[in-house]
């Protein structure tokens, strides 16, 4: 098992920065998420260090061996790609089997491999079979199993779930979590989706236009994060945002919207006074915005009048699409709410998770 370390870290293709100065040092057995929408250089990120992609400036080391100019068959990694890449003239079997035959291992050993992975994966009855004869599940555990029986340092996989359907991908998100728990290696996983980041990652590396912009635990990214980028980004349905400034009356502290005025709780306003007086970018979560009368009890709540435009009943929770003002936004609220579109409503936002950002730099404020 090893660590990964990427060293300032940068991948030029012409006048394109792709990865820009990354630095993060990946623990022995973590499960390591990169996330961000198309383009920001999280793929890139995983093929360098697979050795697809020649570094252009800084140094990746996997343990304590550099391997800037080592090849990616001497690497110790194993990939999972999005396609499977499975070769659809072999069985499962010999698809598992074919990167171990390459290396001259024993006959035995590569069975005794290929056995162990088909049950850890639950593939064992699908040996014989040719991928074309396989689902898109299968077909992923199958590429999985490929990886595994390398027994590698540390395991790649690039958006390996984005071509299975909605529950399948569910399903498959679990297994996945407990695979790494149960190998206890290494995993280094890219994908576009938060949701899968949120809930398989021991931390998650946020990017943007190849640059880092937020390295933390699932949880600490979604409840505090670091900018409007990462705030937006994290979280479904994500954050609400609205343009405000912070003002003072009497010794309290208002988010002053213009079509709202939202009293900032007493403990924060300590924190945030210092601003008063300032443009800021006002951040709250559509589930802690509440239709009345069911609010959550205990919380810091401030009434925000809202005209209510559509509406997404989906089961055991409502989506009002709500505007104030000329800015439009959603609330995730109690099923039993009986707001319908068109309703003027007065909604009930909890002060106490409430998030302010730079309207400048979009940087938290702290």
């Amino acid at each position: 098992m090893a660590s990964v370390t990427y060293e300032h870290v940068t991948k030029r293709f012409g006048d394109v920065i792709a990865v820009n100065d990354l630095t993060i040092e990946i623990a022995d057995k973590e499960f390591l998420v990169f996330v961000g929408p198309s383009g920001c250089g999280k793929t890139t990120s995983l093929r360098l260090l697979a050795g697809l992609e020649e570094v252009t400036e800084g140094n990746i080391y996997i343990g304590d061996r550099l391997v800037n100019d080592v090849a990616p068959k001497d690497r110790d990694i194993a990939m999972v790609f999005q396609s499977y890449a499975l070769y659809p003239h072999m069985s499962v079997y010999d698809n598992m089997a074919f990167g171990l035959k390459l290396r001259k291992t024993p006959k035995a050993e590569i069975d005794r491999r290929v056995r162990e992975a088909a049950q850890i994966l639950g593939i064992e009855n699908l040996l014989d079979r040719k991928p074309k004869q396989l689902s898109g599940g299968q077909r992923q555990r199958v590429a999985v199993g490929r990886a595994i029986v390398r027994e590698p340092q540390v395991f790649l996989f690039d958006e390996p779930l984005s071509n299975l359907d909605a529950k399948l991908r569910v399903q498959t998100r679990s297994e996945l979590a407990k695979l790494h728990h149960r190998l206890a290696t290494t995993f280094i996983y890219v994908t576009h989706d938060q949701v899968e980041a949120m809930t398989m990652a021991t931390r998650i590396a946020v990017l943007r236009d190849g640059i880092l912009q937020q390295l933390d635990t699932p949880q600490h990214l979604y409840d505090t994060p670091g900018n409007v980028f990462v705030a937006g980004f994290i979280g479904s349905p994500s954050m609400n945002f609205f343009d405000a400034t912070l003002v003072e009356e009497d010794g309290k502290l208002y988010v002053d919207g213009g079509s709202f005025k939202l009293e900032v709780p007493p403990d924060k306003a300590k924190i945030y006074m210092k601003y008063k007086g300032q443009e800021v970018i006002f951040g709250i979560r559509p589930e802690d915005i509440y239709a009345k009368p069911y609010v959550a009890p205990g919380i810091s709540q401030a009434d925000m009048k809202a005209k209510i435009d559509v509406t997404e009943l989906m089961g055991n929770e409502i989506f009002l699409y709500c505007l104030t003002g000329n800015k439009s936004f959603i609330a995730r609220v109690d099923p039993r709410t009986q707001a319908r579109a068109g309703d003027e409503v007065e909604l009930a936002v909890n002060m106490d998770r409430m998030h302010l950002f730079d309207s400048r730099t979009e940087i938290r404020l702290t």
